[in-house]
């Protein structure tokens, strides 16, 4: 905490059930007003479901977990210990979280997870599409948090890796969760999911919140998807969730500059950033972004902010 230009240390966090290899602080996140932090641990054991369950029994690694800390003055409390309705080992449940401004909405990623279902709260339990990934919206009433919604892609399919770090917007209205590892190889948006004939291409599914339900509103690719470049690497959304950034570090085009040629491949991993814009309901890329001097291995991408 700043206080009078002196940065001082408020807090020292640690999970309510500290163990080996839990990873607590992996990824996280704070509420713009600054009360409210919520801190991803991918190794966490417990094979607890839902929210403050049974936190001892580790018979579960890798399941994950989120936990809540809110703060009253300077004085910093658990509020809540966050798992997935079906957690289960090796969902890495919080490798990343993410919160709405005011603390009352947050995306968590599970990309170990297997279910095989698809879109909006499907069915959990049909594990049989090993690391397709999930991704689980949380919403805060008071001080009671409930899991809202289960997000799967609309072509789920074997270590697709969805839900590797999605995010929410800063009004809690929209999330756009990643799969670096899907396989598709139409580009743009809303293009053919199905063929996978292009492995690790990646894709971003872009959901929409109406009052409480989550619909998914678009499917996006680059405009030049290409074998293994693991889209994206990180993303960035505008408050209103109207404009996406997603960076590619693993883009190979030796274009420089804004809206360059996409398509020579002749500088391995020098990365690129795509941004799309929304309106209304329909999703478009903006912009294709690559540095002014870029070189092989640059991995322009690798960190994205908005």
């Amino acid at each position: 905490m700043k206080t009078n230009g002196t940065w001082q240390q408020q807090a020292y966090l640690k999970a309510s059930n500290t163990n080996t290899n839990d990873r607590f602080g992996g990824g996280v996140d704070i509420s713009s007003d600054g009360n409210l932090i919520a801190v991803g641990a991918r190794g966490e054991a417990s094979a607890a479901t839902a929210i403050n369950g049974i936190q001892t029994d580790n018979s579960a690694t890798n399941a994950g977990a989120v936990y809540i800390f809110v703060r009253s003055g300077t004085t910093w409390t658990q509020q809540a210990y966050i798992k997935a309705s079906n957690a289960q080992a090796d969902d890495f449940f919080g490798r990343t979280a993410s919160l709405s401004d005011d603390g009352n909405y947050m995306v968590v990623g599970a990309y170990g997870e297997d279910s095989h279902a698809t879109g909006v709260n499907g069915d959990e339990n049909s594990n049989f599409t090993s690391s397709s990934g999930a991704a689980y919206v949380f919403h805060r009433s008071g001080t009671t948090w409930t899991q809202q919604t289960y997000l799967k892609a609309s072509n789920p399919d074997v270590d697709d890796n969805f839900g590797m770090r999605p995010i929410i917007s800063g009004d809690g209205s929209t999330i756009v969760v990643d799969a670096n590892r899907e396989s598709s190889a139409s580009a743009g948006i809303n293009g053919d999911q199905s063929d996978n004939s292009v492995d690790g291409t990646g894709a971003l599914y872009a959901f929409r919140r109406s009052g409480t339900s989550w619909a998914q509103e678009a499917y996006i690719k680059t405009s030049n998807p290409g074998f293994q470049d693991y889209f994206p690497t990180r993303m960035a959304l505008s408050f209103d969730g109207n404009i996406l950034v997603a960076g590619c570090q693993s883009e190979d085009s030796s274009a420089r500059g804004v809206n360059g040629a996409q398509s020579d491949n002749s500088a391995d991993g020098a990365g690129a950033a795509y941004v799309f814009t929304r309106s209304g309901t329909t999703w478009t890329q903006k912009s294709y972004l690559k540095t002014s001097n870029m070189e092989t291995g640059d991995r322009m991408g690798y960190s994205i902010a908005i």
